[in-house]
């Protein structure tokens, strides 16, 4: 099921997190979060916008939220999307449900763009983001330095 994030999901969503920091170029970050990292994540974050999770079985198995995209007051409604799911769960289907609720959620707050940053190359990512109309917008060759190695970065727009 998809329901809202709460503060009690922090262990787990830092599990799934910290796999993305260590282990792949889908984040920049490099250091490993703690839980009260993301539950200062999530207290920001689901104050302001919609942040949801997918759990099955008692278990979370992703998380999805919109977040800012700029401070300046002309981007107030143009968002960053953001979608992790466990390692092991990759090409279920959980992905697009989850992002499907994220992007009606949105739409029904009348945020007029959503943008999804992506490394690349992440075909799987990618393929999401089409899914639901994203247009790739831009594409920054060697802007992250991650595992001793140099990545690009897409961005990828839909606007409603």
């Amino acid at each position: 099921m998809i329901r809202n994030v709460t503060i009690n999901d922090a262990q787990e969503l830092v599990n799934i997190y910290n796999y993305y920091v260590t282990d792949t170029i889908v984040t920049f970050d490099k250091e490993s979060f703690t839980i009260a990292d993301f539950e200062e994540k999530i207290d920001t974050i689901s104050s302001q916008f919609p942040f949801f999770v997918f759990e099955e079985n008692n278990k979370i198995l992703g998380y999805a939220y919109g977040s800012k995209w700029r401070k300046k007051p002309s981007y107030d409604n143009t968002l960053e999307i953001t979608i992790y799911l466990k390692k092991d769960v990759q090409g279920k289907g959980i992905g697009t449900k989850l992002y499907a609720k994220l992007i009606e959620a949105l739409k029904n707050e009348k945020y007029h763009t959503l943008i999804g940053g992506l490394t690349l190359p992440n075909e799987e990512s990618i393929r999401l983001h089409e899914k639901f109309g994203f247009k790739k917008v831009a594409h920054f060759v060697e802007v992250g330095w991650k595992f001793n190695k140099w990545h690009d970065v897409g961005f990828w727009q839909l606007t409603f």
